[in-house]
């Protein structure tokens, strides 16, 4: 953050506020709204998750300290930090549901399926930042989109954008939780919004439908147990154990926004960057398994699914083979990478046609 030399003193910091929401709006912002930079109870919350080692492999949890939690630690000067909201939902969740149980299909979780929404949400945040310049010249701020350690669900909530919901995703009363958020912190001492209550009651949804079970108890999730986490997070091999409850789901899940009754108020987005690109919404799980490295790096080109790379890719798909129906086609695509130079790609394709093997010997048996 570069601080101003001048005061704001000659700015109606109301009045700005009200241009600031004005223009979220103008730039794609479903919602917007402005707290303060006091975190303390969510960062009680942080140290005794972490202290459980809920955070598994991601390391990067602990490693910047209190910043994550004291946003004027990260950002001396910052002040106050306005939240963002962008809708990212482009089909029907029905639909979505259908696919989790067409085994011979690929799930990928629906905030993927379009372009970067860093990429998005941090230009629009860009942009937002110099219309503010405009009005009151150089002021200090820092943008920022999932890329730095920033507390955006608790800061969202006392932003009074939604409520965070017992699977730990942020809620909208009015939007239910297929957002993105977005971050500006700003030593501009705007007027800040009222918190959100929690609108969850006695609703267990998520929880029960977790595939993992990785939702402990109601607001604590144990990442370890979260497929995203296995998907997306682990950089090693998945532990057997989760492998069958995985199914279908090839980057990240969605089954606790899936079955949220919230989610009954969601609404398509017209925004189109997040439209599914390379038919990634409904694609046939051997066709992705032939992909070469080539053809995996031209088309997620831009693309979140990126940052797991091309090895941890087959290593998931191969996951939802092994869960899919056995057929001829599915076994020889397996067969076809047993002998892959990735130790951890052979070891997920052994487990597979092992799945497949155990299948038909189940089969033959029956048959008897």
């Amino acid at each position: 953050m570069t601080l101003s030399t001048t005061p704001y003193s000659n700015t109606d910091m109301t009045a700005l506020k009200a241009d600031i929401m004005a223009w979220c709006a103008d730039l794609g912002f479903q919602q917007a709204g402005v707290s303060n930079i006091d975190l303390a109870v969510a960062e009680e919350r942080l140290s005794l998750w972490l202290a459980q080692g809920f955070d598994g492999t991601m390391s990067y949890m602990q490693r910047h300290g209190s910043k994550r939690s004291r946003p004027d630690e990260l950002v001396p000067g910052t002040l106050r930090v306005i939240s963002v909201r962008m809708d990212y939902l482009h089909e029907p969740q029905a639909q979505a549901k259908r696919l989790l149980d067409d085994d011979s299909r690929a799930y990928v979780s629906r905030y993927a399926l379009g372009r970067d929404y860093h990429k998005v949400l941090r230009s629009r945040l860009q942009k937002l930042a110099d219309r503010i310049r405009d009005v009151v010249g150089d002021f200090g701020y820092r943008v920022f989109v999932d890329s730095a350690p920033v507390l955006e669900k608790p800061l969202a909530e006392k932003a009074g954008i939604g409520w965070i919901g017992k699977h730990t995703n942020l809620i909208n009363r009015d939007a239910g939780s297929w957002f993105f958020l977005g971050e500006l912190y700003t030593d501009l001492p705007l007027p800040v919004d009222e918190p959100e209550q929690s609108h969850c009651g006695s609703c267990a949804a998520c929880i029960d439908v977790c595939p993992t079970a990785a939702i402990v108890a109601p607001y604590v999730l144990d990442a370890r147990r979260c497929i995203s986490y296995l998907t997306i997070e682990l950089k090693e091999s998945i532990p057997p154990e989760f492998r069958e409850a995985i199914g279908n789901r090839i980057y990240g899940c969605d089954d606790c926004q899936l079955f949220c009754p919230w989610n009954k108020f969601a609404a398509p987005t017209a925004e189109g960057d997040f439209a599914p690109r390379h038919g990634l919404e409904a694609a046939e799980l051997c066709d992705l398994f032939d992909w070469d490295e080539a053809t995996w790096l031209e088309r997620t080109e831009g693309s979140a699914i990126r940052r797991i790379g091309y090895e941890r890719w087959l290593r998931n798909i191969a996951v939802a083979l092994g869960n899919a129906k056995t057929t001829p086609a599915v076994v020889a695509r397996l067969k076809s990478r047993q002998d892959s130079e990735s130790a951890m790609i052979a070891e997920h394709v052994a487990w597979a046609l092992a799945q497949h093997e155990s299948t038909t010997e189940q089969e033959h048996v029956r048959g008897t």
